[in-house]
């Protein structure tokens, strides 16, 4: 779970994770030959990535309450599940399998380290509490049936998808699919 308190004082890592992002779907770019179906298929897949970042941010509230909710119920990392499914989207549709290697590796070297800093970060801010849920859910991937919070459940809140500008990542998905689109058709 992404954190105020760690993008501030954390690693170097977390500080350029969103540069290193940009200048990996640039190289991507220039190396991707797209077609048609990659295009549909990886096109589905960020879909699902994109809506989980969505549904994620509408159940964070970043250094108040420990987000247990919607996604968070399943797993502690929904952001960043969504942002795997973004890039395994992004790859697919790039049609250049031996990038998906610099991907993983990629994606591993930044965002694994990035979810230990945040959960020492969110045993910090929420003791018992979050120690209990990192118990029960699974850092990454997710488990079959929703953790229970011992408190009352909070609802999907839009207000909170616009002050976290969740919206960047389905404008940057359109941007990214507008680039690949157009190179397929250069390549026929």
């Amino acid at each position: 779970m992404e954190t105020k308190r760690t993008r501030r004082g954390g690693t170097w890592i977390q500080r350029w994770r969103v540069p290193l992002g940009f200048i990996c779907a640039g190289v991507f770019v220039v190396l991707a030959r797209p077609r048609g179906v990659t295009l549909c298929v990886g096109g589905a897949v960020s879909l699902i990535g994109l809506a989980l970042r969505a549904w994620a941010a509408g159940h964070i509230r970043k250094n108040d309450v420990l987000a247990t909710s919607g996604p968070y119920a399943y797993t502690r990392n929904p952001l960043y599940l969504g942002s795997l499914l973004l890039g395994v989207g992004f790859t697919i549709a790039a049609a250049r399998w031996e990038l998906a290697l610099v991907f993983v590796a990629l994606f591993l070297g930044i965002y694994l380290p990035v979810m230990r800093v945040e959960a020492s970060t969110l045993t910090e801010l929420f003791g018992e509490g979050y120690q209990r849920y990192a118990r029960a859910v699974p850092l990454y991937f997710p488990r079959i049936t929703p953790y229970r919070a011992p408190r009352a459940e909070t609802k999907f809140d839009g207000q909170l998808y616009l002050r976290y500008r969740e919206y960047r990542a389905l404008l940057g998905l359109l941007i990214a699919w507008a680039v690949l689109v157009i190179k397929s058709y250069l390549l026929k």
